[in-house]
């Protein structure tokens, strides 16, 4: 299998408000981008967003790192709430509704395909590709806000 880095970021100007996500492909030192955003959503949706499409940018089975400062989108993986959520019919250990279903079954979808492992970075510090991905993230924010 190709071994892909991912790097991903989501941004939000008012929680909910303007969100924009971005995503950095990096393959033997070639880089693609990918980036979106939305008019009305939130931080959280926009970094597991950020993920998903990052992931369907691979045009083939690939063993992935993501590289995210999410703490919500990584431990949730990483510490097994979204299959305590699955197996619990979609609902919190507090009994609550899990919110932003549809994208963790998107993401679940692409999980299916590839061979995903994340590592949580640090946010706004010195990790320069995540960096880059609110940078452009904040860019699409940005674009939503143009007045046409």
């Amino acid at each position: 299998m190709k071994k892909v880095e991912i790097y991903t970021d989501g941004a939000c100007s008012g929680n909910p408000g303007a969100g924009g996500w971005g995503s950095i492909l990096i393959y033997k030192g070639i880089e693609k981008i990918a980036s979106g955003g939305e008019l009305s959503t939130t931080n959280n949706r926009m970094e597991l967003t950020a993920i998903i499409e990052g992931l369907k940018c691979l045009k083939e089975p690939c063993e992935v790192v993501i590289y995210s400062d999410s703490q919500y989108a990584v431990d949730a993986i990483e510490k097994g709430w979204l299959n305590y959520w699955i197996t619990h019919n979609w609902r919190t250990k507090g009994k609550d509704d899990v919110k932003n279903v549809d994208l963790w079954q998107a993401l679940m979808e692409q999980m299916d395909v590839h061979r995903v492992s994340f590592v949580k970075v640090k946010g706004h510090s010195d990790n320069v590709n995540n960096n880059r991905c609110d940078e452009i993230a904040r860019n699409e924010i940005d674009k939503l806000n143009q007045p046409w």
